[in-house]
């Protein structure tokens, strides 16, 4: 699984820490971490809190 640099990219564009992330998507930091490094595949439902709460669509953070 490839790092997901467009979720970072996006997270640190809105200066959000990897700890802020997790608690507006109610994950654990250790869990966005994962998503971002590749580590850990997602499920659609984590993907859209995320994209809810950077402000991006499934197409600018998940998928080619």
């Amino acid at each position: 699984m490839a790092k997901n640099l467009k979720m970072k990219s996006a997270r640190a564009a809105l200066d959000l820490s990897q700890e802020e992330l997790a608690k507006k998507v109610n994950v654990t930091r250790q869990t966005i971490s994962a998503v971002e490094s590749g580590d850990y595949n997602p499920t659609i439902n984590l993907c859209i809190e995320i994209c809810k709460a950077l402000g991006k669509t499934l197409d600018e953070l998940f998928w080619d």
